[in-house]
């Protein structure tokens, strides 16, 4: 079974579409960030970025010309 569910995640964010873009975002930031720290990964970048989506500690903000 997939953790979280879309069910819980959809919850947070307005569309499927959104969730994606914010997620992929997330995962990019997070292998940047392990990129500059020379940080081995625990745990997939998309897992750890829907996890914290799920947990509120992403917020997603839509404006006109993206997603901040």
């Amino acid at each position: 079974m997939i953790y979280p569910s879309l069910d819980e995640l959809i919850r947070h964010v307005d569309s499927r579409y959104t969730l994606v873009i914010a997620a992929a975002k997330r995962a990019r930031q997070i292998l940047e960030e392990n990129n500059e720290n020379n940080e081995e990964q625990k745990e997939k970048a998309v897992s750890r970025a829907l996890r914290e989506i799920d947990a509120g500690k992403i917020m997603v903000e839509r404006t006109k010309t993206g997603i901040k």
